[in-house]
């Protein structure tokens, strides 16, 4: 591969420094991830879009740490700009979580093939001079994992230690993928891909997943021999294996019977179909893990939410990013939680929340909205119609129905009464209200921030709450109600509201009381 541009490599500002010495280590993961995926028809590059609530890349970079590795470097190129903000947003957690020296990225300049790719990550400072097993793998096959990519490390290490070990399935139509040759004891021979197959070729079904574990030593030679003498004109990863052949390497195949696990995702159809698929199978582990669904073709759940037992999930809900919910909650029906930690023994009914916390035993719903920062405690209530944002709201104390309550702390055991409004915005800035514990609100009051209501006062129905109220107090704001008499018969004659109210004078139906 003479004449290929040095790569340009970007080291991760949080990464562990990485060794440019001799390596002592015995495993590192390329991801490959520098691809324009055009039948996305998308301006966000393939590997970013979403399934089960990670980006693809994501899922590669989990299932890559999740071998503990010493190295990991992901090889980028089309859109890289993007592609590196997202290694940057979750290096951290990566290195947290599996103990990784953070991620590395190069950059392949130009996109001449995978061979091309893998040459690119081989001039990184982690691996430059490494010496063992290298696995390649790509940022498009969301469901692979760390213990498929340790099988098949597990399969290329058993002695004899094999050169090359590509990790394989069958599948019933194999259109599209590079298919695996085998001599007539089984020996892999070579891979060749779709559009230099012939016939023959083409009606095997055992297919190169794209995914494959290498002697360090044997790839660095071989990517140094591969051309762009095949049909896409392209240096081909695939080709490594006739070389490591050539050179009477060991070439094995790792085949594993659930060939879902390598399936790809090119088009948007693909990642519906990938999307469905990885659901199905993260419902199946939570209702075999003890969690109840009653429907649950009609429940969605990302890969990061986590679910105690004995839950039970109503048709129709979503349960989205690091959502947490623990034992004997019900949650909905008709319910999408976002980033939401439910305690235990909750109810969440018909209710949208996002990055909120509800207590043990509280009681949410129905159609409720949770916004960013709401904090219910445990015993409370949050009823229908009810919308709050960045409160907290105490033990106990219910917001029954109809009521906004934004920018606010409700103490314990406090009642607010039905379409009462936590005013907070002047039109230019935010206000705070804060309400004591023991305090009980009349229907329709308003809470004209900023404002403080002090333990166990009481408010009247249709109060305006414009300055502090002392603890005890009760305060009122409506004036004397005034009666006048006969003002539709003048000032609406002929209309419907008249012609009842002479028809009650008619029957004679003694009016209303005045003070």
């Amino acid at each position: 591969m003479k004449g290929r541009n040095r790569p340009l490599v970007v080291t991760h500002k949080d990464a562990k420094t990485l060794m440019t010495n001799p390596s002592q280590s015995n495993l590192a993961v390329v991801i490959l991830a520098a691809g324009a995926g055009t039948r996305m028809r998308s301006q966000t590059p393939k590997m970013l879009h979403e399934v089960a609530g990670r980006t693809m890349l994501e899922h590669a970079l989990h299932a890559a740490c999740g071998t503990h590795p010493d190295h990991v470097v992901v090889v980028t190129g089309h859109c890289r700009q993007q592609v590196q903000a997202t290694i940057d947003s979750v290096n951290q957690r990566l290195v947290d979580d599996y103990g990784v020296a953070g991620i590395q990225t190069v950059v392949q300049k130009e996109q001449n093939g995978t061979g091309d790719a893998v040459a690119t990550a081989l001039a990184a400072p982690a691996l430059r001079d490494f010496r063992g097993t290298i696995i390649v793998t790509t940022s498009d096959v969301p469901l692979i994992d760390a213990a498929t990519l340790t099988s098949l490390v597990a399969e290329h290490t058993t002695r004899p230690q094999a050169a090359v070990t590509i990790l394989t399935t069958t599948v019933d139509n194999p259109t599209g993928y590079g298919r695996i040759v085998r001599t007539h004891d089984g020996e892999v021979t070579k891979i060749v891909e779709e559009k230099d197959a012939d016939t023959a070729i083409k009606s095997i079904n055992e297919i190169n997943s794209g995914v494959y574990a290498f002697d360090a030593e044997l790839l660095g030679a071989a990517v140094n021999q591969l051309d762009t003498n095949n049909a896409q004109g392209e240096f081909y990863l695939t080709d490594v294996v006739g070389i490591a052949r050539d050179l009477n390497k060991l070439v094995r195949a790792h085949r594993i019977d659930d060939a879902a696990i390598v399936s790809g995702v090119n088009d948007r159809v693909q990642l519906a179909a990938m999307n469905k698929e990885f659901n199905r199978r993260l419902r199946e582990h939570h209702m075999r893990a003890g969690v109840t669904m009653v429907d649950p073709d009609s429940v969605f759940i990302d890969v990061d939410v986590h679910i105690e037992q004995d839950v039970v999930i109503a048709p129709n809900c979503q349960l989205r990013g690091n959502t947490t919910i623990a034992t004997g909650c019900v949650i909905g029906p008709d319910t999408t939680l976002t980033n939401v930690t439910v305690d235990n023994d909750a109810a969440v009914i018909r209710t949208t929340a996002t990055d909120s916390t509800i207590g043990a035993r509280a009681q949410v719903g129905p159609y409720t909205y949770l916004r960013p920062g709401t904090k219910l405690a445990a015993d409370g209530k949050l009823g229908g119609f009810v919308e709050t944002k960045n409160a907290t709201i105490g033990q106990g104390t219910k917001v029954p129905h109809l009521t906004y309550v934004g920018d606010a702390t409700i103490g314990e055991h406090s009642n607010i009464g039905a379409s009462s409004v936590f005013v907070n915005y002047d039109g230019v800035n935010k206000h705070h209200t804060t309400i004591g514990s023991h305090v009980r609100t009349g229907s329709d009051t308003m809470f004209i921030a900023p404002v403080t209501v002090g333990d166990g006062a009481y408010s009247g129905a249709g109060t305006v709450i414009k300055h502090d109220v002392p603890p005890g107090a009760l305060v009122v704001s409506a004036g004397k109600q005034r009666i006048i008499e006969d003002w539709v018969k003048n000032n609406r004659p002929g209309t419907p509201a008249a012609e009842a109210a002479a028809a009650c004078d008619a029957t004679g139906t003694p009016p209303p009381a005045t003070e």
